[in-house]
């Protein structure tokens, strides 16, 4: 059957790490299947990712369905989240319902990813009452990030780390089952970690979170333009690519490629 969320919350109560990679293609789910993750998320980050665009803003539903059929194929049996994009969920409740359905009826996810605390605990309670389980996001918010002038670590003044609580608590009390803290400082991740039901996924929140997530492009080093710091790179791929690209133009020019062992015959 795969990993489910009865898997997930298994997991927090045993106190076993858990492992989420956010991507966007057949072939990095297909890996993250093979490699025993246990979730995959279809980040809207794929704007910047995949699609070399400044922030997460424009990408549309239409653009994470799309991805998130190819993740879905690619690791059948793994957990799938979808973020739901910008405006896609904030315009009215009718709307938000009508658009985390298509998502979840289309791509075969199991669960919706929605940036927000108290302000978006109605929806996250309808959604649950209709079945369709919900993970949260706090701390730092992508689609928030004019609001906060670009990324930021969220959580270090006083203010901002009540912020955050009350907006955990409304969350898990309104159904989410899962919220992920970005850009958070470790010990409030800590503390929302062990006084929580929910479970807890950082990115850049410390090491005491149920579990952590990074993106495949970025833990692959695939993506050179940014390394935040909360990013480990396990391997230089876009070395080892730009190298096999240059070998491959190389032998073509010299005439080596291909051989007559990679040609059919006369």
């Amino acid at each position: 059957m795969g990993v489910t969320l009865r898997t997930l919350l298994k997991k927090k109560k045993e106190g076993r790490k858990i492992t989420m990679v956010s991507t966007y293609d057949y072939i990095s789910a297909k890996l993250c299947q093979e490699a025993g993750i246990d979730c995959v998320l279809v980040g809207d980050s794929l704007g910047m990712v995949f699609q070399g665009l400044e922030t997460t803003l424009p990408v549309t539903l239409d653009e994470m369905i799309y991805h998130a059929k190819a993740v879905r194929r690619g690791a059948p049996d793994l957990f799938m989240i979808v973020d739901m994009p910008f405006m896609s969920y904030q315009v009215s409740l009718e709307k938000a319902l009508e658009n985390c359905g298509r998502v979840m009826k289309e791509t075969g996810a199991q669960a919706v990813k929605l940036e927000g605390g108290e302000e978006i605990a109605p929806l996250v309670a309808r959604l649950t009452e209709i079945g369709i389980p919900v993970v949260g996001h706090l701390g730092f918010k992508p689609q928030s990030v004019h609001l906060f002038g670009g990324p930021k670590v969220m959580g270090k003044s006083k203010e901002e780390k009540e912020k955050i609580m009350k907006d955990f608590k409304a969350l898990e009390d309104a159904g989410a089952f899962m919220v992920v803290l970005e850009s958070v400082p470790t010990g409030v991740a800590k503390d929302l970690t062990e006084s929580s039901r929910s479970i807890t996924v950082g990115i850049g929140a410390g090491k005491y979170c149920d579990g952590q997530v990074l993106v495949f492009h970025d833990l692959v080093g695939l993506y050179e333009e940014v390394k935040p710091k909360f990013v480990r790179r396990y391997v230089q791929g876009a070395k080892i690519f730009r190298e096999a690209l240059e070998r491959f133009k190389m032998d073509v020019e010299r005439g080596d490629f291909p051989s007559p062992e990679e040609s059919y015959g006369e």
